[in-house]
């Protein structure tokens, strides 16, 4: 809704709205939501309109009876969780409502035996999180903001760190979604089950649309056993060192859950030495945590870097505060990107970052950079190492001028067709991925 809007039509969308939904405060007009609200939603769109109110369905049929209203209206919807990533991918463009799943909320099914859990797209994942721990079992994931983002907006950001080294990314966890259509029909790909492969290439598809081919309200997940034991290695030292360690890892029959190279601003911030980074950390039993630990540690010293083991509290706090320190959700003003450069030359790049790191084994990254002119040069060198670099969240007035993704590859007309095979009226999320899709 454009600025300018009178106060009559935004009270169409708020009285259309509330016949839908029964539950007190489920639609929230502009004006009366906090300034932290209309912040965070801000940094979503285009700083040059806002919508007219903020929706809250509590249940699957409520959403798939918001989303029926505005395809028959044409009202542009942007969908969120607790809208953790608001903020991040391209921004919306006239977006009239905002529709969040945070109260679609609720456990189906957590299948213990099975190793699956059921949960609708609302529910935070560090909920999850501590129902599985209940039965020792936990959710291979570890998404920025884990304690607001929500299972829906995990997936429809495909959000996950340095468990992607031993798990895979949030695809290969994703069992089974439902979602809403454009048009407000509800639809169902994969199943409960880890066997399960129906729909296998639309979970695929969905996982990182940013909402823009439906609004996912359920998921099933594979889910894993706790670990017993779990310690860190840290090495860090001269880049021509880490890279040789690194070589060294990944021809060894070694099994780390996670393995990143940290750069060397990022190494000092967290006090952890000098020079560039090789952080690796163990899982699983204790006789193996510590063996595998020991020899990475001796061949750290063979090369000449310091290293380190951190276990328990030192540990956890550590690998939180990694990621929390490249986000920095204090300061909007800074830029944060993905990044994906060859594994053969994560090392020459991590070495020219100042605060970033590479996942080992996917040439994956997350970098902090402080301007548009290191986001550009940046990408040039991810794009002559066949990499990409894509901007996640940064300042609007930045991203106005941006091509966020940087894509260029040639599937970009694919990319439009599914769009309008799946939202022909171009309702959901417009704007907010590749092409201004």
């Amino acid at each position: 809704m454009n600025a300018i809007s009178n106060e009559k039509t935004q009270s169409v969308y708020a009285s259309t709205l509330t016949s839908i939904i029964s539950a007190e405060n489920a639609v929230l007009p502009w004006e009366n939501l906090t300034p932290t609200q209309q912040q965070k939603i801000q940094q979503g769109i285009h700083c040059k309109s806002y919508p007219s109110c903020v929706v809250y369905p509590h249940s699957q049929a409520e959403l798939a009876a918001v989303i029926t209203t505005a395809n028959r209206n044409k009202w542009r919807v942007l969908p969120c969780g607790s809208g953790s990533k608001l903020h991040w991918g391209g921004l919306g463009k006239n977006i009239d409502i905002v529709v969040s799943t945070e109260r679609i909320n609720q456990l189906i099914e957590h299948a213990v035996g099975d190793l699956t859990v059921t949960v609708e797209a609302g529910m935070k994942f560090g909920d999850i999180q501590e129902l599985l721990a209940k039965s020792r079992q936990t959710l291979a994931l570890d998404p920025a903001f884990p304690n607001s983002a929500t299972i829906g907006g995990i997936v429809a950001t495909a959000d996950t760190g340095s468990l992607r080294q031993r798990y895979g990314g949030v695809r290969d966890q994703l069992l089974g979604i439902t979602f809403i259509r454009a048009d407000g029909q509800i639809a169902k790909a994969g199943g409960r089950v880890v066997k399960n492969v129906a729909g296998y290439d639309l979970m695929k598809l969905f996982t990182g649309s940013y909402g823009t081919l439906g609004i996912i309200s359920q998921v099933t997940f594979r889910v894993y056993p706790l670990p017993e034991t779990s310690a860190t290695v840290i090495l860090t030292g001269k880049a021509e060192a880490i890279s040789q360690a690194a070589t060294i890892l990944q021809s060894s029959e070694l099994t780390p859950t996670q393995a990143d190279l940290i750069s060397n601003q990022l190494v000092s911030d967290l006090g952890l030495g000098n020079g560039i980074g090789l952080i690796i950390r163990f899982q699983t039993i204790s006789e193996s945590v510590k063996e595998q630990s020991n020899r990475i540690l001796a061949i750290g010293q063979q090369l000449g870097l310091h290293g380190a083991i951190y276990s328990a509290e030192n540990e956890a706090t550590l690998w939180q505060r990694l990621p929390e320190t490249i986000h920095d959700a204090v300061n909007n003003s800074v830029i944060t990107c993905k990044i994906g450069v060859l594994p053969t030359a994560a090392v020459q790049v991590i070495n020219q970052i100042k605060f970033g790191l590479i996942h080992l084994s996917s040439g994956l990254g997350l970098v902090r950079l402080e301007n548009q002119n290191q986001v550009l040069a940046l990408r040039q060198l991810c794009e002559t190492n066949y990499g990409f670099l894509s901007v996640l969240a940064a300042p609007v007035a930045i991203k106005e001028k941006l091509d966020i993704w940087g894509y260029t590859g040639n599937a970009l007309h694919i990319m439009r067709g599914i769009k309008t095979q799946f939202d022909p009226e171009n309702i959901l999320s417009p704007g907010r991925f590749v092409g201004g899709i």
